[in-house]
């Protein structure tokens, strides 16, 4: 594809509505990201990450308790 092919499907594009923009934008953005190795998480992903850092971890008494009753510690 040429610049000018580019510049004149650009154009085009700007007039689409906010929603099909978004749309571009994200697909933009996952392609990017490939290009680049950074992989993108989904919203789904981005949410089951958040609520996994606000479950409680094991008191450190806790796992000590654990290593030894099994003879870790």
């Amino acid at each position: 594809m040429t610049k000018e092919q580019i510049d004149a499907l650009l154009d085009k594009v700007r007039a689409w509505p906010p929603e099909e923009l978004d749309e571009l934008t994200e697909l933009v953005r996952e392609i990017e990201a490939r290009r680049a190795g950074v992989p993108l998480l989904s919203e789904d992903e981005r949410s089951a990450i958040e609520e996994a850092g606000r479950k409680p971890y094991a008191p450190d008494d806790d796992i000590e308790a654990f290593w030894k009753l099994h003879g870790i510690s």
